[in-house]
């Protein structure tokens, strides 16, 4: 036997004639315990069933095995998986840009923007791009980025502060638990 089969055998599921163990504790379809009993007259016990024995918990002793449809058994598993996944979000990065000479109802405009999306449980990241010689304004920049951050204090924290990079300044703002 190579390494490769041992290796195989090692992630395929404990049941039936894969259990390994003198003796093995029983729990039978409804919940019921059957006893101690040998792995051999367990699995009988479940082929009369028409049904699968499967190692529950190996760490007890004696290891713990229930007669189940496995088949059915690995489909709710899956089924679990499937719903976890569908009812969690994940939290994207919505970007909303502006200039640092920007209007009042535009700056609003975009408050509003990074708002609704803090509700929808989005981070945001707020960008001010500078043309040319604006960059030597780059404190004007800061002071409208601090602004944002308390207009916006009880939808959001400061993830980031506002930072410098290459021709845009940045702040990174994440929703509020």
């Amino acid at each position: 036997m190579t390494v490769i089969e041992k290796r195989r055998n090692r992630d395929l599921p404990q049941i039936n004639e894969r259990i390994r163990f003198p003796k093995i504790r029983v729990i039978d379809v409804d919940g019921a315990q059957v006893g101690v009993v040998t792995p051999q007259d367990a699995l009988r016990l479940a082929e009369e069933r028409e049904l699968d024995l499967v190692l529950v918990s190996d760490k007890a002793d004696p290891p713990v095995c229930r007669i189940m449809d496995y088949g059915k058994y690995k489909f709710e598993l899956e089924k679990k998986a499937r719903e976890a996944k569908k009812k969690q979000h994940t939290a994207d990065v919505k970007e909303v840009k502006m200039r640092y000479k920007i209007e009042e109802h535009d700056y609003q405009v975009r408050v509003n923007q990074a708002e609704r999306f803090l509700k929808s449980g989005d981070k945001v990241k707020a960008t001010i791009t500078f043309r040319g010689r604006e960059i030597q304004h780059s404190d004007l920049a800061e002071e409208l980025l601090k602004r944002m951050a308390t207009d916006l204090q009880e939808l959001a924290e400061v993830q980031q502060a506002p930072k410098k990079e290459g021709r845009n300044m940045m702040m990174l703002l994440s929703p509020k638990k």
